[in-house]
């Protein structure tokens, strides 16, 4: 308990709170020098040398930089580290600290800032007196032998035998910076900390990269799992088939599928990197022939039907519909193997319809609905797009139905 009490003056964060409190002690105590004087002050005197500055001091919260000043002394002081650091230029809220360092925004950022700065004032005039006090008394009860004491209005009464009391000020002054760091610390994480529209700005930041990984997962889930199914089923049926011919088509589709699947890897792996714009876009509906005859030289019968103006669809609809496309032909052929897949695009006005249908494997049980991650990166898709996409089985034949708006 003993051991647990005196940690924290062992820490340099104790002492560094205490001086920025203190700081703030330096422009009641230049007002006091100038009015009403310090040589042999009263009570008053103080308590009108700690009102004096007060709208001064309130006035300036209205410069946007101050809250922007106060913060980052607030970083490095009252919690010191390298979340205190600024790279780039770019100083928002700290995670660690709670802290903003950004410029006021609103008149209510100002408003804090004033109270903020007032607090600081105040409260570091009263550390000021407080340690300028208890480390008077500390020097009066050591010197026991003075039989009249210094007179002065912040020296307590002292006499023999007294010495071994000198300590008690010195315990009483190391308490009051360890109690003073941490009030410091609470106010300024309340009066510094984010404003509304910051702690917007940090949740849309966190959720955009979120959904940004999200992405990525799917890309590389769809691209990399359809180019593995088709190699493993081309394998398979070329095993099977022990005719050279068939066995040199089926090398040239794992071939073709093996460069699109890289190609796919090294644009997601750019954006991971984050160096730069990816080299080539994602593939739209447009370019689906490509999937459509992969996925028939594995020996699947796909049927295609394409009504609309596929290629005029809007360019996010296009890339997201040739992803669920993509991923719904690989559950087909990895879960149904060689089977009938019948595929329609419809392309309307207002909307896009993909629909894909294959029968179940025999003996095999059906998939319960909506399970599976590409099934769920599917209706993920289709929601930040504002459709819907269902999944599950009728008719004897498992179907995945997506609807995407156009508008």
């Amino acid at each position: 308990m003993l051991l647990r009490s005196l940690r924290p003056l062992a820490r340099a964060v104790t002492y560094t709170r205490w001086l920025h409190l203190v700081i703030g002690a330096i422009v009641p105590l230049a007002a006091g020098l100038i009015y009403p004087g310090l040589s042999s002050p009263t009570l008053g005197d103080w308590l009108i040398a700690a009102a004096l500055p007060v709208p001064v001091v309130a006035a300036l919260a209205l410069v946007p930089s101050a809250r922007r000043a106060e913060g980052l002394q607030a970083r490095l002081m009252l919690f010191p580290g390298k979340h205190a650091r600024v790279r780039g230029g770019k100083v928002l809220v700290d995670a660690v600290t709670g802290v903003s360092a950004a410029p006021s925004a609103s008149w209510a950022d100002r408003g804090r800032t004033a109270l903020w700065l007032v607090f600081r004032m105040e409260a570091g005039l009263v550390a000021w007196i407080a340690s300028i006090w208890l480390l008077q008394c500390a020097l009066v009860l050591v010197d026991t032998a003075v039989e009249e004491p210094v007179v002065g209005s912040l020296t307590p009464p002292a006499g023999p035998g007294t010495a071994f009391l000198a300590p008690l000020p010195l315990l009483v002054l190391l308490a009051l910076v360890v109690a003073g760091g941490r009030l410091d610390e609470k106010v300024a994480r309340r009066l510094l900390g984010p404003s509304v529209k910051e702690r917007m700005t940090a949740l849309e930041e966190k959720t955009e990269r979120l959904l940004e990984r999200n992405r990525i997962a799917r890309e590389l889930h769809d691209s990399l799992g359809h180019a593995l199914t088709l190699a493993v089923v081309q394998a398979g049926a070329a095993r099977a088939a022990k005719d050279p011919e068939f066995t040199d088509r089926a090398l040239s589709v794992i071939e073709e599928t093996g460069r699109a699947a890289l190609e796919d890897l090294e644009r997601v792996l750019l954006l991971l990197r984050e160096t730069g714009r990816p080299r080539g876009a994602s593939p739209g509906l447009d370019e689906a022939a490509r999937l459509l005859d992969s996925a028939r030289s594995s020996g699947a019968q796909v049927e295609a039907q394409v009504t609309g103006p596929v290629e005029d669809l809007p360019g996010p609809v296009s890339r997201e519909a040739y992803r669920m496309l993509q991923e719904a032909l690989t559950n087909a052929l990895r879960h149904a193997g060689q089977v009938p897949v019948t595929v329609r695009v419809t392309a309307a006005r207002s909307r896009l319809r993909l629909l894909v249908v294959n029968p179940l494997p025999e003996g095999r049980p059906p998939a319960v609905p909506g399970s599976g991650s590409g099934l769920r990166g599917i209706r993920e898709r289709a929601a930040l797009l504002g459709g819907e996409a269902r999944s599950g089985v009728k008719d004897g034949s498992w179907r995945v139905d997506v609807t995407l708006p156009l508008r």
